[in-house]
């Protein structure tokens, strides 16, 4: 069996959104014929609330391997924590290489200054590594484009650094082509290098895990109908939002819509946007419109979604958005409102589930008067009297982590002896 070396700096009890991607890529390498050790940071150096159910989601195959960090200090002059921990995971590396047969060495990024461990590590071993790309690092950073500004003072970091960290890379992958088209097309333009997107995915298993005792965001509200969305707020999902609320308003004001209907938007994070507060309060509809940024953790999220009235995914107008919370939508088993680029990939994945009974799709040249029609007509069924809701969740295999880890693990293959 070969072996692949992991380094992500967060790993559970962290709560970080991230943090599933090595996990769900991990949970099935020891099936395809590698064995998975995580290098990580000590859970006592997280800034975040940890979230201790989240072991229950890990394979009783992965070894993990944990280093210490720099305290963060009285004055946060580097909260990044693999800064932190930068020295200590470049020695442990090396000294787990160095012990035993390592094949590969795999690195997804964000935190993005782990990508440079990488470079660092080949430099002394000759171990064959790879960069993933969660997140596009260059011109990935909002309001990078206001000189002088943090963000755009990191993207010129980026702009030196990625160069440096991809340079003696084997592989480069990534949640989708798109997220790393621009590094193939910035740095392999004279040298191929092997590539492969694949989504996170998800494990059939974590939504089989049940918590007792866990209270629900609507259990003081009698006779509720919940309806949830679950995750951040886009930045380019607010024409949805705005139209959205438009319409649960007009069916409100015109007594089409239950009373017992409630929204409840959970774990939207912070964002500089209007908020979804700000759009119930336009609208006259804040009576039945429920917010909580706050970070839930991914158990509670997953239960959540499972007990509620309905669930809802609002993606982005951007046409190469995956919505990768559409799997956890549809493995809720119930029912699912969701608006999407006609173009997103999650079209082709509702569809194929035979799950688009409330999807609403949109493109540049919808017009309106059409897009706020679509969405009052399904959203209409949707919170109302529900056909018949049966999805063919086998279809939804061919997108499950372990195909994608079956995608990594053929492109390993092909670089390692």
């Amino acid at each position: 069996m070969k072996t692949i070396l992991i380094i992500y700096s967060h790993w559970p009890p962290s709560n970080l959104a991230g943090v599933h991607r090595a996990r769900l890529i991990s949970n099935f390498l020891y099936e395809l014929g590698w064995q998975p050790v995580i290098l990580t940071v000590s859970s006592e150096f997280y800034e975040e609330k940890p979230d201790n159910n989240l072991s229950k989601t890990v394979s009783p195959q992965t070894e993990v391997e944990f280093v210490d960090a720099k305290p963060v200090g009285r004055i946060r002059f580097f909260g990044d924590i693999t800064l932190r921990a930068f020295g200590n995971l470049k020695k442990r590396a090396i000294e787990i290489i160095n012990s035993r047969k390592i094949d590969f060495l795999w690195i997804p990024i964000p935190s993005y200054y782990t990508a440079i461990l990488g470079r660092k590590i080949y430099k002394k071993t000759k171990i064959p590594y790879g960069i993933d790309y969660i997140d596009p690092w260059v011109d990935g950073f909002p309001g990078q484009e206001k000189f002088m500004s943090r963000a755009w003072i990191s993207n010129q970091i980026a702009k030196f650094m990625e160069p440096y960290s991809v340079k003696k890379a084997s592989l480069i992958s990534g949640v989708s082509t798109p997220y790393y088209q621009a590094v193939l097309d910035r740095n392999f333009k004279n040298q191929p290098i092997a590539h492969v997107g694949m989504p996170y995915g998800f494990d059939p298993n974590d939504h089989k895990i049940r918590l007792e005792n866990v209270d629900l965001p609507w259990d003081k509200i009698p006779n509720c109908k919940p309806l949830i969305y679950a995750g951040a707020i886009l930045p380019k999902s607010h024409l949805f939002l705005n139209e959205l609320f438009r319409t649960i308003a007009k069916l409100k004001k015109e007594n089409i819509l239950d009373p017992n209907v409630h929204l409840f938007f959970i774990g939207t994070g912070s964002y500089k946007e209007k908020t979804i507060e700000n759009y119930a309060a336009e609208n006259g509809i804040s009576e039945i419109v429920h917010e909580d940024k706050n970070r839930f953790p991914f158990l509670h999220i997953l239960n959540y979604l499972s007990q509620a009235y309905g669930v809802m995914i609002i993606g982005s107008t951007e046409s190469h958005y995956t919505a990768s919370k559409t799997f956890q939508a549809l493995l809720s088993e119930r029912p699912v409102f969701a608006v999407f680029h006609a173009a997103s990939s999650a079209v082709g994945v509702m569809q194929a589930a035979n799950a688009a009974n409330y999807l609403v799709c949109w493109d540049e040249e919808t017009s309106a008067t059409e897009f706020s029609q679509a969405l009052g007509n399904k959203f209409k069924n949707f919170a109302g009297t529900k056909s018949a809701w049966k999805p063919n969740l086998k279809s939804l295999e061919k997108y499950s982590a372990k195909e994608s880890a079956k995608k990594l693990v053929e492109k390993l293959n092909q670089i390692t002896p």
